[in-house]
């Protein structure tokens, strides 16, 4: 019964969005509500649950969003992204697009989160889709796939990691087994499938479009717009090489090192950065960058929202204890187990939307 209260309530939260257009923040806490009170939560704890969902949810990500955005937006405003895009297309030509980004998204991927690279990549996707009017869907999914991928198969990404250390297995083989699956997967889930989907068109998309710029302000070099636009990508590969070649660091600089590989650490670098070399130098004033950074804060509002809502369903989730319910009775189905741990990995990716959330899984 309480499997199909949560079927019945995401079905509520479709129609909300869908069907009475009501916006998915608000659809989402009704949704929850209905869903709390219906598995028989207390009236008293419900709220409770919406702020602990709210806050789980968004205490790692709001930083790492907020200022990957304000980065995104600079790279975008001060034409940078518009730069890289020529010089991909110069590289791999238009007809082969897919394959460069792709290429991007998987190099970007190894060090970095699914999220981190999501929101520094997306940018650049867009940069591309204004510049050579190609569908959004068809260049986009090839380097999100790579991301993806890359998260959820290869150290030191969180997941392959904790499978590494709950069955002793060797990280080396375990990097080069995944690089084996990775790189197939990558190339089925982006070029080969989106080959499919070149004709899907989309709305708008101004996120991150170039806007004219005025005279007053230099557009960015190529070298210049490669280094900011994955700055945070080399600060995170240096974070990660750097204990494997000095393991005897002072218990000092091994602190350093590890606040500045903290991914909202990073991104601030990386503004602060972007702050100089996108706008600074190329004549911009400070209040002008600033306005850039407002402008895109404005611009997600709306996606922290729908993030922080989505959020609150899950928590409601875990507190009416329906995930443990869920958990027993798949332990009572006469499914392989490798099947049912997919099965289990593949649910619990679509609720929460993160592969890092799947090392807290335990073995099959």
């Amino acid at each position: 019964m309480s499997f199909i209260i949560v079927i019945l309530c995401l079905a509520l939260l479709i129609v909300l969005i869908s069907w009475f257009k009501v916006d998915a923040f608000l659809s989402f806490i009704l949704a929850s509500i209905v869903a709390a009170v219906s598995l028989g939560m207390p009236l008293e704890q419900i709220p409770k649950s919406i702020e602990n969902g709210i806050g789980s949810i968004m205490g790692g990500l709001t930083l790492i969003i907020v200022l990957g955005a304000m980065l995104g937006k600079l790279v975008a405003e001060s034409g940078a992204a518009q730069q890289i895009a020529s010089v991909m297309v110069k590289i791999f030509g238009t007809r082969y697009i897919q394959w460069g980004l792709m290429t991007t998204g998987f190099i970007v991927g190894i060090p970095l989160f699914y999220g981190i690279g999501f929101v520094l990549l997306v940018p650049l996707i867009f940069s591309v889709v204004n510049k050579y009017k190609l569908p959004a869907v068809y260049i986009g999914l090839p380097m999100l796939a790579a991301l993806s991928v890359t998260h959820g198969y290869l150290p030191p990404h969180p997941s392959p990691v904790a499978l590494v250390t709950q069955f002793n297995a060797d990280m080396g083989l375990t990097l080069i087994l995944g690089l084996v699956v990775a790189i197939p997967a990558i190339i089925l889930a982006g070029p080969v499938f989106t080959s499919t989907l070149k004709n899907i068109q989309t709305g708008p998309i101004t996120l991150f479009e170039q806007k004219e710029t005025s005279s007053d302000y230099a557009t960015p070099g190529s070298l210049n717009s490669f280094i900011t636009a994955t700055l945070p990508v080399f600060l995170l590969i240096i974070v990660i090489i750097i204990p494997y070649c000095f393991p005897d660091m002072a218990p000092e600089a091994t602190s350093i090192v590890k606040f500045i590989g903290a991914p909202a650490v990073v991104m601030l670098i990386a503004v602060l950065y972007a702050t100089y070399t996108l706008g600074l130098r190329q004549g911009r004033s400070m209040k002008n960058v600033m306005d850039i950074y407002t402008a895109a804060v404005k611009d997600i509002a709306m996606i922290l929202l729908i993030i922080a809502g989505a959020g609150i369903f899950k928590q409601v989730m875990e507190d009416s204890g329906i995930s443990t319910q869920l958990a027993a009775g798949l332990e009572q189905l006469p499914v392989h187990p490798l099947i049912l741990g997919w099965l289990i990995a593949a649910i619990i990716r679509g609720c929460v939307g993160s592969a890092t959330s799947l090392h807290s899984l335990p073995p099959v």
